[in-house]
């Protein structure tokens, strides 16, 4: 299993930050290998939801079916891998601060299938993944590179 706490400071509004990454059809615009994703589910994102993601993980394509765990407006998103090639959790939370928005990330992953053997390099990869991630959605949210409510 590979654990992991990350997080970063982004200046810009919590109820901003929080819309942003809470909808799936922008995953795209800062998630490293995320080629394509979208609701399944009709409606408001919640507890139950569902989305699906394509992408590419070290040089393989992959799909994934998500279901929202977690939802607390402006505070808290999360959810759980139903499909794909391992079984993940990961919460967001988002804390406001004087000038911006703290965003906490926590994920726990168990490959499995075409991942099971996963070696301690992979994790270095998978870790470097999500800080890299989070880089992304802080540029591109600071620099207005990309639509905010």
């Amino acid at each position: 299993m590979i654990c992991f706490d990350l997080n970063t400071h982004i200046y810009r509004p919590l109820k901003q930050v929080f819309t942003f990454v809470a909808t799936p059809e922008n995953d795209f615009e800062w998630q490293y290998g995320t080629l394509e994703s979208a609701r399944i589910s009709k409606g408001e994102i919640e507890i139950g939801s569902q989305f699906r993601a394509i992408g590419h993980f070290m040089g393989r394509r992959i799909g994934t079916t998500f279901e929202v765990t977690e939802f607390e407006l402006n505070a808290r998103y999360g959810f759980k891998s139903l499909s794909g090639p391992m079984d993940s959790h990961t919460s967001y939370s988002f804390e406001p601060t004087k000038d911006g928005t703290k965003v906490s990330l926590y994920t726990e992953t168990t490959p499995r299938q075409l991942f099971e053997n996963i070696d301690a390099l992979a994790v270095k990869k998978f870790k470097k993944q999500y800080k890299e991630n989070l880089a992304t959605l802080k540029s591109a949210l600071e620099t207005h590179r990309i639509s905010i409510i």
